[in-house]
């Protein structure tokens, strides 16, 4: 059933795991991706979930479009279906809470742009980062991978097709932690756990400003960083902290 293909766990009350299973390769045709923007929706109303982590089954982490449906439904005369794939995309890089990808194994084409728009990427040591849009005859990735990692390195990955190794990934800032299979989901979560623990309202205040800092201009980032401020310092969250740090013991925040 396609409602299998994205299964939601709680690992801890704080944190949830998104798991793309749609095996072989885990590809995201438009029905999975209706589906994973239903959990996505869910998701964003729990305030009880502070961060998320999202991996692939098997060993993929995600393939992108299903290329099959693709060319089903191109000849057919359906027309192009990859639309509501940029909408998933906008959707997680805007999503409200922090988003780990714990990349397990292939990540390919819009599997990797999928990758792009989390705000952190782990990797297993045996990942492969594959910018396929060339391969196909289409284009992927060309904006957001210049960005993170500078445009030369991601010309490199864009122009050739080539399959990138996990340890190149690192080098080039594409990832930034390596870990054997057995320890990928472990070292996810528990960097999940610990921005979990960190004030809710202030994560996810200090991600908005982060994701739109490199496109602000210095005095933009300024008001918009002030704005933040002037809400989070009355917060009872940041009211908790102090008391807390007087007290000498750890906050316990709300999100209020």
């Amino acid at each position: 059933m396609v409602e299998d293909t994205i299964h939601f766990t709680a690992a801890t009350p704080s944190v949830a795991i998104l798991e793309i299973d749609n095996p072989p390769t885990n590809a995201m045709g438009s029905a999975v991706r209706a589906i994973f923007l239903k959990k996505l929706d869910a998701l964003e109303r729990d305030d009880t979930i502070r961060a998320v982590v999202l991996t692939g089954k098997g060993r993929t982490f995600c393939s992108g479009d299903d290329l099959k449906e693709r060319a089903a439904a191109l000849k057919s005369g359906a027309g192009d279906s990859t639309s509501n794939f940029a909408q998933l995309l906008d959707r997680l890089e805007s999503f409200r809470l922090p988003v780990i990808a714990a990349v397990n194994g292939w990540a390919a084409g819009g599997g990797l742009e999928l990758a792009l728009t989390c705000d952190i990427r782990l990797a297993a040591g045996d990942a492969q980062f594959v910018c396929a849009g060339v391969n196909v005859g289409l284009i992927a990735s060309a904006w957001r991978l210049p960005r993170l990692i500078g445009p030369a390195r991601a010309k490199h990955m864009l122009l050739t097709g080539l399959p990138f190794d996990a340890m190149t990934a690192e080098k080039f800032g594409l990832v930034t932690g390596l870990y054997q299979a057995a320890d990928l989901m472990p070292a996810a979560l528990a960097l999940a756990e610990r921005i979990a623990s960190r004030a809710p309202l202030s994560v996810e205040a200090t991600k908005r400003i982060a994701s739109r800092a490199v496109d602000l201009a210095p005095a933009d980032a300024a008001r918009a960083v002030q704005e933040e401020f002037e809400a989070l310092v009355k917060s009872a969250d940041h009211a908790e902290a102090l008391t807390a740090f007087r007290e000498k013991r750890e906050p316990k925040f709300t999100r209020r």
